[in-house]
């Protein structure tokens, strides 16, 4: 890749990455599934395209964790390393775009979030301080073209 990749690993090394643009969004989720992933208020994930990314080290230490469809659609499915739990990208066959949580990143260079996501989750112990636009589930519908008004 270019050498204005950033780079990204887990916490402990043993899986590490490349990517050379963001396609965006950065959104702040705070649904539930996202919040037991990560064990905090939200997940801060960047999207980009497969084109952009590469592997660098580690991608046979990725575990995949697949939640069944419960409750209602669509089944959730986390990428972490076997070793120190961290969370990663997804393994092989990567599909055409996907998210990578942000804190992921070991050079600058990331994007400025652009927004709260299923902010109709967002626990009573935490509140949302910035100015960030904050999207419901109907609001992410309709931005997202699922719903027409």
């Amino acid at each position: 890749m270019s050498e204005r990749a950033i780079r990204g690993s887990c916490l402990c090394g043993a899986v590490s990455f490349e990517v050379t643009r963001f396609e965006g969004p950065f959104e702040l989720c705070h649904c539930p599934r996202c919040r037991k992933v990560t064990g905090s208020s939200f997940v801060a994930g960047v999207r980009v395209l497969a084109n952009d990314f590469r592997w660098l080290s580690g991608e046979a230490e990725i575990d995949v964790f697949e939640l069944p469809l419960r409750d209602h659609p669509p089944p959730y499915r986390t990428a972490f390393c076997r070793h120190c739990g961290s969370p990663t990208p997804p393994p092989a066959p990567l599909p055409e775009d996907f998210e990578i949580h942000a804190g992921l990143f070991d050079d600058p260079g990331v994007p400025s979030p652009d927004r709260h996501i299923f902010v109709e989750h967002l626990p009573t112990w935490d509140e949302i301080s910035d100015e960030l636009p904050q999207l419901d589930l109907p609001a992410l519908a309709r931005l997202r073209g699922f719903i027409r008004d």
